[in-house]
């Protein structure tokens, strides 16, 4: 298992916020100040401090790793295909890949090349997936889907198309691909002052030490700044109370809920505490006692005064004597209909039945009593005197009497009288009702002493019942509205019962006092609610001292665990268990192969605890430090030694992808590095994405030279987009043969230009070409006439190569006369302003087969010269 794999694994114990560190320092070398921010927001969450803004840890998934390498199985790309929605690069575009020895992309600067590289890391699950792949900036991103790969696979053998699409899991096969990131420095200063080897991966455990450091201070320093004081309720604290209890038990045992209910006192709680100190406070509680009851007394008395005084003139009362009079109205005005018909009888006066009428017929019923005794009015002898006018009633006035009797006693008359009569009551009632109070001077004063509010309301009530009570009877007489009577004032009565009570009970409490254990009662309740009340003064105060409580706490558990001991022992136990022997020996090679600066790796011992342990130490002959001497282009050939050493030991079968490797290197060593790479192409796929020319001609001759098999390829920026596969590479890589294949290719557009008459562009395509056959001429006398014994950009001179080099006067000759021909139409300002007469296209073509036929005769002598000198 790899460490990274270690660590993965080791990883799902650890606290959440860790776990998201790790996916971060997985993926970055160094974590800036918003990762610092995002951490230790989620360390507090975790904790129990919420997080305003609500972040989400992310954890590192198992297909981000890549996976253990498989000896077994071999793995090899052939070819990127179907690229869709990958930065700039052209839809659809292929990329071939000789699935052994060396393959070589080169492209210039813009060409495409990083976004295959992109495309790789996050397939092969490279840790160094820091760039994002984003769709064409150029497109509307409303138009554009996810990027998405296909990767044309041998697996042992077999052909397969491996489906990538990014954001999701990469197949699982792709990851035997190894990839050389940025991540990949391994040398760094350790405690004991040593320039040490650190193993692939370990980084992401140092940088979590890192981390948690920084967040510990910052933890510290937030806890210091929010620690609690308890200085403002230290005296209450000290108290024998529940409140002085609660207050110690702060912070372990006491919750905000607790402190919240004692601090908060009912109106019934406050009133107690005012009548106990007031009653503790009395000299003499029996007299008080006798005041306060006598006082409650008067207050009884007035309230009782005003219920009744409100009961006689209240909405009730207003509302049945307009209903009486209502009805009586109304049942007067039935009787008057009933008496129209009475009065039309023939032979009565005028004004029979109405009023004046009846009361003259009750006269007569009293009058009769006496005169008639022994008689029922108006059932009369008719021979008895009339009590009205005392003639003789004869039979025709008897029978007058019982008819007038008869119509005073039908049902509506009988009605309106009844009404009329209640009505009158009611009425009376009213007019009648005595509304005094009884307030005067003195029960007012006691009542401005007791409460301002409450006299005024005394005062106020009584004049609201006099008027109310004129107004009721103006209503009466029809000479106000019902609605315009108006409402009575504020009752006071509740005020006065509760105030009496509370005089009475205030009274009890003061013939309490005479008993000392009820005193002793009474006084403990006060210091209880006492307590209570100045609790109540400071309550935010100590919310606010337990909630800081709260927040050290949390800040503790979170300063507890970013404790690095473990990550430093797991860290420890996985640098001891790579620091081998054999990785020492593998270091050494590799760094010799790449010689950097004769530096090399020992194996030092160490010995914590009494127990014999190792590790790798980098080392100059001379003693010196080597973090003093190595240059930022060696510390990376330590990168590549590193990588290189590690996926010998790693028994891995898959192939490498390199991007641009020479970055940073000086000259010299690119030739190590070149070197170093075509050797490993013999035993598994090399891939190198590089922009730089002149290392892709080393990587020719280093390939040629250790015999391995070498692909080019050249990517280029065309009109379906960047990063299109090309076999045709640029004229300064191409050999001779194919240079001349594209000057012909030139000529082809040179004939076109001139039989058009296009005399400009025919002028200027001409010495365009003449230009690339000088060249063409020179690259025939490196590769061809010297058999590459001496090339441009050359190590040095392959003195094994000129056993087949011959060179004779004729080759001079048609050099010379090659080179100054092309020179000539190249250079010559005559033919540019058009006083040097130009080549036709058939003289050109001439001087390119000429050319042609050089190389060939040239090449056949060389193997002829190589047979006779064998």
């Amino acid at each position: 298992m790899s460490i990274l794999q270690e660590i993965y694994t080791w990883s799902q114990d650890l606290a959440v916020w860790q776990q998201d560190a790790i996916a971060r320092l997985y993926t970055e070398r160094e974590l800036g100040a918003i990762d610092l921010e995002d951490l230790y927001a989620l360390a507090k969450s975790e904790a129990g401090i919420p997080d305003p803004q609500g972040r989400t840890p992310k954890r590192l998934e198992d297909a981000q790793v890549a996976a253990p390498a498989d000896p077994s199985r071999l793995v090899q790309l052939v070819a990127v295909k179907d690229l869709s929605n990958v930065n700039a690069l052209a839809n659809g575009g292929l990329l071939p890949i000789a699935p052994a020895g060396l393959t070589v992309i080169y492209g210039e600067n813009g060409a495409g090349k990083s976004g295959y590289s992109r495309v790789l890391k996050h397939a092969c699950r490279a840790r160094d997936r820091r760039e994002p792949i984003l769709p064409d900036a150029k497109l509307d991103p409303k138009q554009v889907g996810t990027p998405s790969a296909t990767f044309e696979a041998m697996i042992d053998g077999v052909a397969m198309d491996l489906a990538w699409t990014y954001g999701l899991p990469s197949p699982e096969p792709l990851s035997e691909i190894a990839i050389f990131d940025t991540h990949c420095a391994r040398a760094y200063i350790d405690n004991q002052g040593d320039f040490a080897y650190r193993p692939y991966g370990l980084d992401i455990l140092e940088g979590l030490v890192a981390v948690c450091n920084k967040l510990k201070t910052r933890a510290t320093e937030e806890k210091t700044a929010n620690a609690p004081s308890n200085a403002i309720y230290t005296a209450l604290a000290n108290e024998q109370t529940r409140v002085g209890k609660a207050l110690l038990g702060i912070p372990k045992t006491t919750k905000p809920e607790e402190i919240e209910a004692l601090a908060t006192l009912s109106d019934a709680e406050n009133e107690r505490l005012d009548l106990l100190t007031k009653t503790l406070a009395e000299p003499d509680p029996k007299q008080k006692a006798q005041a306060l009851r006598q006082k409650a007394n008067r207050l009884l008395e007035l309230n009782g005064r005003i219920a009744t005084s409100v009961a006689l003139i209240d909405d009730a009362k207003m509302s049945e004597l307009r209903a009486l009079i209502e009805k009586s109205k109304s049942a007067r005005a039935a009787a008057e209909l009933a008496a129209v018909e009475f009065k039309q009888t023939p032979g009565q006066l005028a004004g029979t039945g109405g009023d004046e009428w009846k009361a003259l017929f009750e006269a007569a019923r009293t009058f009769a009593t006496l005169s008639h005794a022994g008689h029922e009015f108006p059932w009369l002898p008719p021979e008895s005197a009339c009590p009205l006018c005392q003639n003789p009633l004869g039979a025709e006035g008897a029978e007058r009497l019982a008819h007038f009797e008869a119509f005073i006693k039908q049902a509506a008359e009988s009605a309106a009288k009844k009404a009329r009569s209640e009505a009158e009551a009611a009425y009376k009632a009213i007019q009648q009702a005595s509304l005094d109070l009884m307030v005067g001077q003195a029960l007012l004063d006691e009542l401005k002493e007791i409460d301002p509010l409450l006299a005024a309301a005394c005062s106020m009530l009584q004049e609201a019942l006099t008027t109310r009570q004129k107004a009721a009877l103006s209503a009466s007489a029809g000479k106000l509205e019902w609605e315009e009577i108006q409402k009575l004032s504020e009752d006071p009565q509740p005020t006065l019962g509760a105030l009496a009570a509370g005089l009475q009970e205030q009274a009890k409490a003061l013939d309490a006092t005479a008993d000392e254990k009820a005193k002793a009662a009474m006084v403990s309740e006060r210091q209880e609610l006492d307590a209570r009340r100045r609790l109540g003064e400071v309550k935010v105060a100590v919310l606010e001292a337990m909630s800081k409580h709260e927040l050290c706490r949390k800040l503790q558990a979170c300063i507890d665990g970013m404790d690095t001991r473990g990550i430093s022992r797991k860290s420890t136990e996985l640098s001891r268990t790579m620091a081998s022997q054999e990785l020492a020996d593998a270091l050494n090679e590799e760094l010799k192969r790449l010689k950097v600066h004769e530096l090399s790796v020992a194996m030092k011992t160490e010995s914590p605890g009494g127990k014999t342990q190792y590790k790798l130490t980098l080392q100059l002959p001379g003693g010196g430090a080597p973090s003093a001497i190595l240059s930022e282009g060696e510390q990376r050939a330590i990168a590549i030694a590193s990588f290189m050493a590690e996926l010998r030991l790693g028994k891995g079968r898959g192939g490498i992808v390199i991007d641009d490797p020479v970055s940073s290197l000086d000259h010299r060593r690119r030739w190590e590095v070149a070197e170093r790479l075509a050797m490993e192409s013999q035993f598994r796929q090399v891939l190198v994405f590089t922009h730089d020319i002149y290392f892709l001609c080393i990587l020719e001759q280093k390939a040629e030279a250790a015999g391995a098999p070498l692909a080019k390829n050249y990517i280029r920026r065309t009109a379906q987009g960047f990063g299109v596969h090309s076999q045709d590479f640029p004229f300064d890589v191409a050999t001779t043969k194919d240079r001349i294949a594209k000057l012909r290719q030139i000529l082809v557009d040179v004939r076109r230009a001139h039989k058009d008459g296009d005399d400009d562009t025919h002028r200027r395509l001409t010495a365009f070409c003449y230009g690339r056959l000088r060249l063409t001429w020179e690259r025939c006398i490196e590769e061809v006439l010297l058999n590459g014994a001496v090339q441009r950009f050359g190590e040095g001179i392959s003195t094994q190569r000129i056993r087949s080099v011959v060179v004779n006067d004729d080759d001079y000759r048609e050099i010379d006369a090659g080179m100054s021909k092309s020179s000539k139409f190249e250079h010559d300002a005559a033919m540019v302003v058009g006083r040097l007469p130009v080549p036709d296209p058939d003289e050109l073509s001439q001087d390119i087969e000429r050319l042609e036929a050089f190389r060939a005769a040239t090449d056949k002598r060389l193997k002829q010269v190589a047979a006779a000198r064998a």
